[in-house]
């Protein structure tokens, strides 16, 4: 988890090698939930952006190895810092040589990959829970504070309807 800060942008830096998944995102708290991200490769070519997203997974098929660059941008954003949830998935290089690689080995790696995802998913549901409990939250903040407000008024104005009924029934002489 990062802060992104107003106006502000993150950038990090991974080493890649073909037919990686590179990025899952969320953004967890601050202003509109949402955030700019773009990934480019080592020559700085574009590889993936998307503008004003609160979640994103982000699979690409990288062109070569090397290190390839991924930023989180809140620039469009005077106020509000946003809070960044993110995974970076990497995929461990063995050959699949049939006399090196047993084939308990390879259901392992297939059951650490799949474990991999079932964790990355809790996370993601983890910060998405904080998130609708921060909300919440403040709704039920609010509907208390607008109750209290209202009974503050039902009471004034049952003040002076009383108030206002009693002056009907005094009796007025003239002397």
């Amino acid at each position: 988890m990062i802060d992104v800060n107003a106006g502000k942008k993150e950038c990090f830096f991974e080493d890649l090698h073909q037919h990686d998944k590179v990025v899952t995102y969320q953004v967890g708290g601050g202003g509109h939930l949402d955030i700019d991200f773009w990934l480019a490769d080592p020559s700085t070519k574009l590889l993936a952006k998307q503008i004003r997203q609160s979640t994103g997974s982000i699979s690409i098929t990288a062109e070569r190895d090397g290190r390839h660059e991924y930023c989180f941008s809140n620039q469009m954003s005077a106020i509000a810092d946003k809070l960044v949830s993110f995974n970076v998935h990497g995929t461990i290089y063995v050959s699949d040589d049939e006399d090196v690689v047993a084939p308990i080995e390879r259901e392992i790696r297939s059951l650490a990959s799949g474990l991999a995802a079932v964790k990355d998913e809790q996370e993601y549901i983890v910060v998405r829970e904080r998130t609708h409990r921060n909300t919440a939250e403040s709704t039920n903040s609010r509907v208390k504070w607008w109750s209290i407000i209202q009974a503050f008024v039902l009471f004034a104005v049952v003040a002076w309807q009383v108030y206002y009924l009693q002056s009907f029934f005094e009796v007025k002489r003239v002397i």
